[in-house]
C-alpha cells in the first residue's frame, strides 16, 4: 500500500511560483512511476507530469511544459512539482499520484488527498 500526502498548495499572483510536495510512504519509489494530476471546477482531471519507472525521465502536457518540473528524492521519499510562471488557469486542486511501473502516469495506482492551488492577483 503506497501513501501519498500533499503540501505546499496556496494562494500566489499570477507570473508567481509555488513548489508542492508530495510525502511518499510505502514500497520503494524505483518501482513507481510518480507524477501530479490537477482537477479544475468543472473541468476533467489531466496530468501535468510525470517520471517514469521505466526511463527516469520526465513527462509534461505542452500547457505546462517549460513552467513546470517534477522531481524526486528517493533519499527523503518525496516528490516535488517546481511550478513557475503562473496562470489563473492553473488555478485546480493538485493530485500526487503513483503508478506501479508506469510510464506516463497515464493510469494511476495510488492517489494522494489534494492540495488546493489558487492563482489570483
Amino acid at each position: 500500500q503506497v501513501q501519498l500526502v500533499e503540501s505546499g498548495g496556496g494562494v500566489v499572483q499570477p507570473g508567481g511560483s509555488l513548489r508542492l510536495s508530495c510525502a511518499v510512504s510505502g514500497p520503494t519509489l524505483e518501482d513507481y512511476a510518480i507524477g501530479w494530476f490537477r482537477q479544475a471546477p468543472g473541468r476533467r482531471r489531466e496530468g501535468v507530469g510525470c517520471i517514469s519507472s521505466i526511463d527516469g525521465n520526465a513527462y509534461y502536457p505542452d500547457s505546462v511544459k517549460d513552467r513546470f518540473t517534477v522531481s524526486r528524492d528517493n533519499a527523503k521519499n518525496t516528490v516535488y512539482l517546481q511550478m513557475n510562471n503562473l496562470k489563473p488557469e492553473d488555478t485546480a486542486v493538485y493530485y500526487c499520484v503513483a503508478e506501479h511501473l508506469g510510464l506516463y502516469c497515464s493510469g494511476p495506482d495510488y492517489w494522494g488527498q489534494g492540495t488546493q492551488v489558487t492563482v489570483s492577483s
